[in-house]
């Protein structure tokens, strides 16, 4: 007779209990059969805040006015290793284990006292309290320990966020009290030290900014370009005119055109995802999410699967730059006009100018239609995210090029070529990409510099109207794979037809 699949489920789930409640038993029985103070985990006294210095006969604390990190580079390595890692190796925890008490956190609570902290650290007055795997700074979170293994960075250091705080608003909206519009990064990771100060002075809790917001000026050769042919205009507000360039004399050049300056307002947003929103983003369980995080990734966060109560994850990948033309109040207001470019990494084009693809003029393109949307009393939005190669990768990425140059660059083999390799065409995957316009408070958009049925379709599912989309030039391929064009098609022979150059034809 066969078995349903509820029944199947079920056993499932049951099985799966049972695995977690062995863990937890065997938990505790290290608990009581280890030494005493061998690991953070497990310390005699409760300290509400300093970390506690750990014992060690061999190797002294240091005690005098030398910095730590100065004291910790002179140890050896053996030295330094049992200074800052006294106990044995904490693979993982559990749910009931002896002394894990998770800060409650109530992910899309409107207050940020409800909400919570997002706490990850291991540090002695965090660890026991942490209610987030993974680790602050995305990618960045291993050269941090790079750093701590060195000596070059004491473990301990408490940072200091006098005179950090934003100088550009990006206030509460209702989208940040909506569990299932933002669920990729902390809408308060910018208003940290504000708004959980109590926890971290009071509690001692090492808990950090996920996002910085601050105002600088864009200075690009394409923009300078652009003003000397009236193309985009100095206003002495969004654009700037250049200080004069210098003489080898040291005197004013008055004749050399110095280009322009742009005012921008920008936030650096780190991810921090809420598992279970982010499983429901993309239709499947927080069950496989999370297997797939571990196993994936070579099993480098085993908590994952052994601390299924703690439902935040700091990933260690990319985050996003927000870029904002004009007055960022706007945003929110749907009686002005929004430009919007929703940008993915190309590193070889937008930053060293390579002629292999077209997405820095795309992005130039964008940015001068964001200065006039918001020269016209309206605000322009870049969200720069950092999925290089379509999220496969620089290295995938060349590797592509190479197959395309040796095995006929034509329009029919553009992404042909990618799944050969990489196995899929694309894995960005648009549908987190929408969380940062919800945090902006942005409500529609009335243009959209992109051509990407993928972003335009998720912007739009996710409650937000696209009103007028941009005939970008695009290339045939693109076109083909389903890009949006109001009026250009392309058949099969046409993609045959559109031929790249070889490497002999680029040789200068």
């Amino acid at each position: 007779m066969p078995v349903s699949d509820a029944v199947l489920t079920q056993i499932l789930a049951q099985l799966e209990a049972m695995q977690v409640s062995q863990q937890a038993m065997q938990a505790k029985l290290d608990t009581l059969t280890q030494p005493t103070n061998t690991t953070p985990l497990e310390p005699t006294t409760p300290t509400k805040a300093t970390p506690a210095s750990p014992e060690s006969k061999s190797v002294p604390i240091p005690t005098s006015p030398t910095p730590v990190r100065v004291a910790l580079a002179s140890l050896t390595d053996k030295e330094r290793e049992k200074l800052l890692y006294p106990g044995r190796v904490n693979l993982t925890t559990y749910p009931d284990q002896h002394g894990i008490v998770p800060q409650p956190l109530q992910w899309g609570a409107a207050d940020p006292s409800v909400r919570g902290p997002v706490v990850c650290s291991r540090l002695p007055s965090s660890i026991k309290q942490r209610n987030a795997l993974g680790a602050h700074a995305g990618s960045y979170s291993i050269y941090r320990a790079l750093s701590i293994a060195m000596g070059a960075l004491d473990p301990t250091h408490k940072p200091d966020y006098t005179k950090t705080e934003p100088p550009v608003d990006i206030p509460f909206n209702p989208s940040w009290a909506d569990p299932t519009k933002i669920v990729s990064f902390d809408p308060w990771g910018h208003l940290v030290p504000q708004v959980f100060r109590k926890e971290m002075e009071e509690g001692g809790l090492d808990v950090r900014p996920s996002i910085a917001v601050t105002k600088a000026h864009l200075k690009m050769s394409e923009l300078d370009e652009a003003a000397r042919k009236g193309d985009v205009v100095v206003d002495g507000n969004i654009v700037l005119k250049s200080r004069p360039l210098m003489n080898p004399d040291g005197t004013k050049n008055e004749e050399a055109w110095p280009g322009v300056e742009v005012n921008v307002s920008k936030a650096a947003v780190d991810p921090v995802w809420y598992l279970p929103g982010v499983a429901e983003r993309f239709g499947i369980s927080e069950a496989l999410l999370r297997r797939a995080l571990f196993e994936d990734t070579g099993g480098m966060y085993p908590e994952l699967i052994t601390r299924p109560d703690i439902k935040v994850f700091l990933p260690p990948i990319g985050g996003c730059t927000i870029y904002i033309f004009g007055n960022p109040a706007f945003m929110s207001d749907e009686s002005k006009e929004l430009t919007l470019r929703v940008h993915d990494e190309c590193n070889g084009s937008d930053v060293f100018g390579s002629d292999i693809c077209t997405c820095k003029p795309y992005l130039t393109y964008a940015i001068e239609e964001c200065i006039r949307g918001a020269q016209a009393g309206g605000v322009g939005v870049v969200a720069y995210f950092r999925k290089e190669g379509r999220a496969l990768g620089e290295v995938t990425k060349y590797l592509v090029y190479n197959l395309r140059k040796r095995g006929g660059d034509s329009a029919d083999k553009y992404f042909k070529s990618t799944e050969m390799i990489a196995g899929v065409k694309d894995m960005r995957f648009q549908a987190l990409m929408p969380d940062v316009l919800h945090w902006l408070g942005i409500r529609k958009v009335d243009r959209m510099v992109s051509m990407s049925d993928m972003k335009y379709d998720a912007i739009v599912r996710s409650g937000i109207p696209i009103l007028r989309r941009y005939d970008i030039p695009e290339i045939d391929a693109k076109i083909a794979a389903g890009y949006f064009s109001s009026g250009k098609q392309v058949t099969e022979a046409d993609l045959v037809k559109t031929v790249g150059r070889t490497w002999e034809e680029t040789d200068h």
